[in-house]
């Protein structure tokens, strides 16, 4: 009897650790960006989870300048955090902008979060876009559309490939700008990505 998809991607999924998945969308996993090359032994799992320098330089640059502005009733979480927005669907988060009041109201505690942030930040993606058809657009708006629907007030989008920024509000004009512009965070914060990088001296290969 032949094996039916479904049945082939039940197997696949078995044979796949868990610290392997990025995220999880309607109980079927994202992987990390070539997880298949850990399973066959030709990356270590460090190589897959690691950031490049300029996203790890971008997210410290970025978070000190929001620590320096933010008021008080807000805080700023990273490393990846997990947002559950649904039951069986949970997104990882770059940074995240969150009222304090909202989170204490569920309290912090040792799982992801329920509570949506206020704003969004994410570099590029570590997500394997092979059930995309490799297109990162696709992953990213669908990534987008979720936060949004979930309650993020904001999702702004960095890619370092072309040096883009991507700004998204639900019912509200998506627009892309470049780097050099400077983007509205929340309330009245802004950011110039080119601005932090020359305040530190620090150039990016083109």
């Amino acid at each position: 009897m032949a094996v039916t998809t479904e049945k082939k991607a039940i197997q696949e999924n078995s044979k796949v650790p868990e610290r392997l998945v990025y995220e999880m969308v309607n109980g079927e996993p994202i992987y990390y960006r070539d997880y298949d090359k850990v399973l066959s032994g030709e990356k270590r799992l460090e190589e897959v989870l690691g950031s490049s320098s300029i996203q790890a330089i971008l997210v410290a640059l970025i978070l000190k300048a929001l620590f320096q502005q933010l008021p008080e009733d807000y805080i700023l979480a990273t490393n990846e955090m997990g947002f559950k927005l649904a039951p069986k669907s949970w997104r990882n988060l770059d940074i995240a902008i969150f009222s304090k009041e909202e989170l204490n109201r569920e309290g912090i505690k040792d799982s992801y979060t329920e509570v949506p942030p206020e704003v969004v930040i994410e570099i590029d993606t570590k997500a394997d876009l092979k059930k995309y058809e490799g297109s990162f657009d696709w992953y990213m708006k669908e990534k987008i559309d979720d936060l949004l629907n979930a309650g993020v007030e904001r999702v702004i989008w960095i890619t370092t490939f072309d040096r883009k920024i991507l700004v998204a509000e639900k019912n509200e004009r998506w627009f892309i700008t470049n780097w050099s512009d400077t983007i509205d965070v929340i309330d009245g914060i802004k950011l110039n990505l080119e601005g932090l990088l020359k305040s530190e001296g620090l150039n990016v290969e083109k």
